[in-house]
């Protein structure tokens, strides 16, 4: 399968997803809105899911699925069989005693990962208590990550696409039928995050056993392949994941802050990463294992090519859907969410650190196609310290934002942006790595492609702004109105944008990826 259609595949169904975790945000806000309760499950659903994103999604993934590559291009089907059982049983039994710990320390978590709660005993109490139940999905979702890593290997690309889907039904049918029946209606989403691990991981079988790597689970702490997965994870726990790190600083940081600062930020982080799922992370996952197959057959210009591929591509697509979500925030946060205990305000700050965000969505995305550059070659070293001087910088910016705006409405705004510049600098330290080290070597026709791009971006964005309607026409509409208007409005967005686009001479051609027999 070429990675053009790989990369629709994954994307369209991560799109899917996308799209019902935009419902599944829509009715929360709905039902709960931006309080001090909404607060305590966002703290105790992301510290599952930061460390899903860095053990697993992150780390894992990054250092399993080139050796991985490297086995079923060397080895026979036994021994790849053989890694597999091995890799996911030692990973599974290191999870199941982080879990314990997690759940018998949940105290200490909280305090970790949102200190300002300490200020707020009930707030607290709240959030370790579902933290308590949140937690083993990192259990479940991370074998279910082992999984995808398997199945990405041999090109099936679709059921790790769709599984997300059904942790944002679980949530939205909890939310809507589950919650009121409860004495404390939130803890209906805690439990429906757990739910939602075992039913991924079960997803997962069928297509294990199709591919015939359906083993049983088994302690490899001694296998040569777990060996050099577990040295590659160590840096790549840090290197691969800094965005999410940079995130969770923002979470700690906004604790201090005025209440409701933790929910705008994690409504407009959501609406962010629509984008970066749906591009960034289709192109990172897809050819990922490209590249490790490239670079262990000897293949150093098929690699460049897959590399320029995958940039110009998170370019084409990345620009201008930042330039939208920045100058569409307010009615695309009003349209979404402003419902129910919602509030105007609310969606208000919210399309604030949106914006913000938006400054450093390329960023987020350039950062998901350039890394893999490295752990394909299982070089965790050089994005780690490219990781370390983003992250430190994010930390500086976001840290004195807090105390400068401490008590004022926009201290949310100030630490998404501190996040985007930092996804920046990672992004121009990776590009700068791989083009000193001779690793990529961008194809000709740049100069002009990015013309295209941006002159089109550029007659989007103004077009946009000079003809929305402002917030109020936005907030006097009903849903009935917003809806079809907020579409309309995207859909001329990509039609300016694509026709434009071939006005200056872009066809679908120039985007096609080169041929390679190292690849297929």
């Amino acid at each position: 399968m070429s990675l053009l259609r790989s990369s629709a595949v994954f994307g369209a169904l991560t799109m899917v997803s996308r799209v019902l975790g935009m419902v599944r945000d829509v009715v929360i806000a709905n039902v709960f809105g931006s309080s001090a309760a909404t607060d305590a499950f966002f703290v105790a659903f992301k510290i599952p899911n930061f460390m899903r994103r860095l053990f697993a999604e992150g780390a894992f993934s990054q250092a399993f699925v080139p050796v991985l590559s490297e086995y079923r291009k060397t080895r026979d089907q036994a021994a790849v069989r053989e890694l597999v059982a091995r890799a996911s049983g030692t990973l599974a039994l290191i999870l199941l005693v982080l879990s314990v710990l997690a759940v018998l320390g949940a105290d200490y978590l909280v305090m970790l990962f949102a200190p300002g709660f300490t200020q707020d005993p009930e707030s607290f109490a709240l959030a370790r208590d579902m933290l308590r139940i949140t937690f083993p999905y990192l259990f479940f979702i991370s074998l279910v990550a082992c999984a995808q890593g398997v199945l990405n290997t041999f090109g099936v690309f679709g059921p790790p696409a769709i599984a997300p889907v059904l942790l944002n039904l679980s949530l939205i049918a909890s939310a809507w039928w589950w919650a009121p029946l409860l004495p404390q209606p939130i803890m209906a989403l805690a439990f429906a995050v757990f739910i939602a691990g075992v039913l991924q991981l079960a997803l997962m079988l069928p297509w294990l056993h199709r591919v015939g790597m359906l083993a049983l689970p088994r302690w490899g702490r001694r296998h040569a392949g777990v060996r050099r997965i577990m040295v590659l994870m160590l840096p790549a726990i840090f290197g691969s994941s800094v965005a999410q790190i940079n995130l969770l600083v923002d979470t700690i940081l906004a604790s201090f802050l005025i209440t409701g600062s933790i929910s705008w930020l994690y409504y407009s982080d959501r609406l962010v990463e629509f984008p970066l799922g749906v591009l960034g992370v289709a192109l990172g996952t897809v050819i990922l294992p490209r590249l490790s197959m490239q670079h262990a057959g000897g293949s150093p210009a098929a690699f460049s090519r897959t590399l320029d591929w995958a940039i110009r591509w998170g370019a084409l697509v990345g620009v201008p859907a930042a330039a939208g979500l920045a100058v569409m925030a307010g009615p695309i946060l009003i349209t979404l969410f402003q419902y129910g205990a919602f509030t105007q305000s609310d969606a208000h700050a919210a399309s604030l650190s949106l914006m913000a965000y938006a400054v450093g969505l390329l960023g987020f995305i350039m950062v998901k196609v350039l890394a893999p550059g490295f752990f394909s070659r299982q070089d965790m070293r050089t994005p780690v310290i490219y990781a370390a001087i983003s992250m430190l910088c994010n930390m500086v910016m976001s840290v004195t934002a807090v105390v400068l705006l401490l008590d004022t409405e926009v201290g949310h705004v100030a630490l998404a942006l501190a996040t985007g510049i930092a996804a920046i600098i990672n992004a121009s330290l990776l590009f700068r790595g791989l083009r000193r080290r001779g690793i990529y070597q961008p194809q000709p026709g740049w100069g002009r492609f990015g013309f295209q791009v941006f002159a089109a971006t550029g007659l989007m964005a103004l077009t946009l702004g000079l003809l929305v309607a402002g917030a109020d026409w936005w907030l006097d509409a009903g849903l009935g109105t917003r809806l079809p208007a907020l579409f309309g409005w995207l859909l001329l967005a990509v039609v300016l944008y694509a026709g434009a686009l071939l006005m200056l001479g872009l066809r679908p051609r120039h985007l096609r990826e080169a041929t390679d027999s190292t690849g297929d």
